[in-house]
Formats: structure tokens, sequence, C-alpha cells
């Protein structure tokens, strides 16, 4: 079974918890590093892990880690 290199916006999105718009925005400012190949845009899966492992965590409680 391959493993996929790449998720799309939608996915990265739905991975980080937030909506499709915001997504887009975060690309645009360099907050979620993305690759463009012609006019589909992809996010690389080790760089969604890396800022997936970067976000703070939310403690019981409300507190963030």
């Amino acid at each position: 079974m391959i493993r996929r290199l790449t998720y799309t916006v939608e996915e990265a999105a739905a991975i980080l918890g937030i909506s499709r718009t915001p997504a887009y925005e975060s690309i645009q400012r360099g907050e979620i590093p993305a690759l463009t190949f012609g006019r589909r845009i992809v996010i690389p899966r080790t760089s969604l892990e890396e800022l997936v492992g970067r976000l703070p965590v939310d403690k019981p409680g409300g507190a963030t880690a």
C-alpha cells in the first residue's frame, strides 16, 4: 500500500479542524506550507505533521500547553 505524500487543502483543513477559507488564508500567509502545481495546491504530509506537532494542545479546563 502506498502512503499518501500530500493532502488537498480541504483534507488538511479537516485534519486541522478549520474550514476551507481559513486554510487558504493560512497558506497565503505562509502559516501552512503548501506546494503549487499549476492551479492545484497540495499540503505535504510531513509539513502538516510537523505543523500539528507544533500546535498548542488543549488541556482539561481550557488551559493550553
